[in-house]
């Protein structure tokens, strides 16, 4: 498959096959905050509830079940901040695959000892993922192992699609899901099968302001690598879109937004305070859109009307949030016990985090 070929829903389904037994069916749960903010039905598809703690399980396992024989003998290498790296590491223990993994020295350290938990030898390299999937991509060039993308691979967005078939599975009045995107393989996925069975459905693309790099590409028609990088959303700071997640944005999804850190932040407590849910920040970048910064959302009629018609779902994963110098604020996957303190927590962070000086983050590629 070239990198202008879409994933079709064929494939989505025959991944979703693979991953039988394998990945969870994640709830999608009612967000009456969000809800009550917007005018209509708002539901989370609670990928933080997966395996790893996010989405990446799908794509990951995929793309390495795929490989022959020979390949797997060599071993795969990936390039992640942390939830791919979680992904490959348990999906290659899974299949009985050595996994060597990148991650940057500013990777969480829970997340480094996760992707060692699952096997993975985890080496060190760079600031951001550009620099470590650099590294990775030199590793695999010199020792012959596969390097498992973290996005930008058919088998990969094809993985990620599984989620958007749930959501129609669970959900199939939906009108509007809105995803947020780093490298865009979930986007590509959710956009490729929901597309395939819902057209009338509008995907929306969220990313954080400081790391937004579809919108450049998208208008260039090409993948255009940012400058430099600055924001609390570690997991979706990627630098640049790949070639195969590029093509299917600007085929299949209807819009790409962006929403601020303070949009981000505010988006994080209101799940911690209200909804009594841990998500990363990373992942939150949805949540700043439907809380209505970004406005993809736009209910009409009665609330009779709103509830027939429109049903948008914000994606979320991983069950971390970065803060200040690379430090990490613990959250839940469960319920939370005391929402108060830990929102109050997250705020002095966040204040804190105003105080000082935002750290720029230059891509290598």
């Amino acid at each position: 498959m070239g990198a202008e070929e879409l994933v079709t829903l064929a494939d989505i389904q025959a991944a979703q096959k693979l991953l039988s037994g394998i990945v969870r069916v994640t709830p999608l749960d009612e967000s009456p905050p969000l809800a009550a903010r917007l005018g209509g039905p708002v539901y989370l598809k609670c990928e933080n509830k997966q395996r790893t703690g996010s989405f990446k399980i799908r794509g990951a396992y995929t793309r390495i079940a795929r490989l022959s024989e020979a390949d797997r003998a060599r071993g795969v290498v990936a390039a992640s901040a942390g939830n791919h790296a979680q992904g490959v590491a348990l999906a290659a223990q899974l299949l009985g695959i050595k996994s060597t993994v990148f991650m940057p020295t500013t990777a969480a350290l829970p997340k480094i000892a996760a992707t060692k938990g699952y096997g993975a030898s985890v080496r060190l390299r760079g600031l951001t993922v550009d620099d470590a999937l650099v590294a990775a991509s030199r590793f695999a060039a010199d020792t012959g192992a596969i390097l498992v993308h973290p996005f930008n691979h058919p088998d990969i967005v094809a993985g990620q699609g599984t989620t958007g078939l749930e959501i129609l599975e669970a959900c199939p009045e939906v009108a509007t899901i809105v995803v947020a995107t780093g490298g865009g393989g979930l986007l590509s996925g959710i956009a490729a099968a929901v597309k395939a069975i819902s057209p009338h459905v509008r995907v929306v693309g969220v990313q954080a302001e400081g790391a937004a790099a579809f919108p450049d590409s998208l208008a260039a028609g090409q993948p255009v690598a940012l400058a430099a990088m600055t924001t609390i959303a570690d997991g979706i700071a990627v630098g640049r879109p790949g070639e195969v997640t590029l093509a299917h944005v600007r085929d299949l999804v209807d819009d790409v937004v962006t929403v601020s850190d303070e949009d981000i932040t505010r988006a994080l407590l209101l799940l911690l305070e209200r909804s009594k849910a841990g998500c990363r920040a990373g992942r939150r970048g949805g949540g700043g859109s439907a809380d209505g910064r970004a406005a993809p959302f736009h209910p009409t009629g009665g609330r009779g009307a709103l509830r027939r018609q429109h049903r948008p779902v914000v994606a979320a994963s991983g069950h971390r949030a970065r803060h200040g110098r690379g430090r990490s604020l613990p959250l839940l996957h469960g319920p939370v016990r005391r929402p108060a303190r830990l929102a109050r927590r997250a705020a002095h962070a966040g204040r804190r985090r105003r105080r000082e000086r935002p750290r720029r983050l230059t891509p290598a590629c």
